[in-house]
């Protein structure tokens, strides 16, 4: 978490300094081959500018899915033109995926087509970014469904699955931080979001633009951080004060004296109780204000803050450049995330045909599909994309990265933006083709909700939380294996059986997900009727909120 002392009510003195301003406080995709000749023309794009997303930390929940698939389909996906424009334009590694191709497809004994698709994997991979490298500018639709789907022909399918292809919604309508391929890179070719941590891949201290946009998505979270704490602080004031109201006019009420009906009775012993309750609320009204107060003075000045870096790093030209270092650094991430989510015995193939897609439609990665996930999980653990901050819970849904392939579950990238601790999304990964739509989004959410949890106790990571009751119930059972691996199946049969009363979790086990990771209030009122072992759950719940330690 961020440390205490973020909010000061005066420039950042890293800000200050990079400035050379004083940090004192300011005002305010059964094949048929198709036709190969003529394809290789080189072609440019048009580039686009793009502007920082907003977070609408208090979004109440994803929206409803009216519109899985368009009722016409699109036409690219019959356009007999579709393989010559997907290839052309990328070079020479062009010729060689589709030398390897005709290999591929024209092979007869099954020892050659293994051959030719170990061959054609890592050869398709580098065509694919070389056409990643365009993904910030215009592309043109046979490209974007490769990067998109892993689609090189639309006759790699048959009638029905390419029909159902060519009818899912190509535009992001729905305003959800759900990324195709190919809208992610260009999200990071053009600074909407900045590239994944990498292990190997460091920023050198002395670029200055790449500093100026650091300095400002810190900003930025601060701004964001003290905007909920203002309206946090705002709801508590007015809570005090209803209180207040309500305690003097308990102290008003009076009834007429026997026998003097003009007269007022005096104050009963309960009124008088009520007076020292009155000054506690007046102590606590005044201390909400002047925090409040100093919320608002810290608001102005990092709204400056913001301002005058947005500024700074306009001057410098570092959010209309398209970054093409970013995208191919961000495209070798989003291979190795392809490479994790398919795992080693997985089918590590990457071009979408009929021969290895044999999932139902409900179970594609579609934004569509994908946002009705995240919507379920939610409405089952209402505190998925909830991340603590000062004491606050906010909810933050994570960046979601689709990822054209085979793949079998999902994965959590990064818990949250390592600059942007307070308010920035955390990043997950889906294939696009996997067995269970449902089992690759637990996974991803699951290895989510461990990483928060881990990054927010840090070194305590094994005494606090969920992680650090999981790890001492882990260490006392015994149990072996990766512990991250076991939370997550654990996390996982809590969200498919024991959310519908089928008890599969060890009982102290149970109530650590109970308290730890809570379900949504309806599940836990049906769950109550469904079992005693749930009845006494829920009872342990009305006990905690009637002591203080809860």
């Amino acid at each position: 978490m961020a440390q205490n002392d973020v909010f000061q009510g005066k420039m950042d003195p890293e800000i200050a300094a990079l400035l050379g301003v004083d940090a004192q406080p300011q005002p305010q995709h059964g094949a048929n081959v198709p036709d190969y000749a003529s394809l290789f023309n080189d072609g440019e794009s048009d580039e686009t500018q793009g502007e920082a997303e907003d977070i609408d930390i208090t979004a109440a929940g994803f929206p409803e899915i009216t519109k899985s698939l368009e009722d016409t389909p699109h036409p690219a996906f019959e356009d007999p033109n579709y393989y010559k424009t997907a290839l052309a334009g990328e070079g020479n590694i062009t010729q060689r995926v589709h030398g390897i191709l005709q290999k591929f497809l024209n092979a007869k004994d099954p020892k050659d087509k293994s051959v030719f698709r170990q061959q054609l994997i890592p050869a398709y991979w580098e065509f694919l970014a070389s056409v990643g490298r365009k993904a910030p500018g215009k592309l043109i639709d046979p490209k974007k469904f490769l990067l998109r789907f892993g689609l090189l022909h639309p006759s790699f399918l048959n009638s029905e699955n390419r029909t159902f292809f060519a009818r899912i919604v190509v535009e992001n309508t729905l305003n959800q931080p759900v990324y195709y391929l190919d809208e992610w890179l260009k999200a990071v070719g053009t600074g909407i979001v900045r590239n994944s941590s990498t292990d190997e891949v460091r920023v050198a201290k002395s670029n200055q633009s790449i500093k100026l946009q650091q300095l400002l998505e810190k900003a930025k979270g601060k701004l964001d951080g003290i905007r909920v704490l203002i309206r946090s602080k705002d709801q508590e004031r007015l809570f005090l004060e209803k209180n207040l109201v309500e305690r003097i006019a308990q102290i008003a009420d009076h009834y007429p004296v026997t026998g003097l009906p003009e007269i007022s009775s005096c104050y009963t012993e309960v009124q008088k109780r009520i007076f020292g309750d009155v000054q506690e609320l007046l102590k606590s009204c005044l201390k909400s204000d002047r925090d409040q107060d100093l919320l608002i003075k810290d608001y102005y000045q990092a709204e400056a803050d913001v301002q005058t870096l947005g500024n700074k790093v306009e001057e410098d030209g570092g959010i209309v450049e398209i970054d093409i270092k970013a995208v191919e650094t961000e495209f070798e991430t989003v291979r190795q995330m392809a490479k994790m989510t398919i795992g080693r015995q997985g089918n590590h193939f990457p071009i979408l045909m009929n021969d290895y897609f044999h999932i139902q439609p409900v179970d594609v990665a579609t934004r569509e599909n994908v946002i009705s996930m995240l919507a379920w999980i939610e409405n089952i653990d209402s505190e998925a994309f909830c991340r603590s901050y000062k004491n606050r819970l906010n909810r933050i849904p994570p960046y979601v990265v689709l990822i054209p392939s085979y793949g079998e579950y999902g994965m959590c990238w990064e818990p949250f933006d390592r600059f942007n601790r307070a308010t920035s999304r955390g990043r997950i990964a889906i294939p696009t083709y996997p067995k269970s739509l449902q089992l690759a989004m637990l996974t991803a959410v699951g290895d989510l909700r461990w990483q928060v949890a881990k990054e927010k106790a840090s070194y305590y990571w094994m005494e606090e939380g969920i992680t650090g009751y999981y790890y001492q119930y882990f260490q006392k059972m015994k149990l072996k294996g990766d512990l991250k691996e076991s939370f997550i199946q654990d996390y996982i049969t809590w969200m498919v059986k024991e959310s519908d009363a089928i008890q599969r979790l060890d009982k102290e086990l149970r109530g650590i997900f109970w308290r730890h990771i809570p379900f949504a209030q309806h599940v836990k009122d049906k769950l109550k009727n469904r079992s005693y072992v749930y009845q006494e759950l829920y009872q342990r719940d009305i006990n905690r909120s009637m002591s203080d330690g809860y």
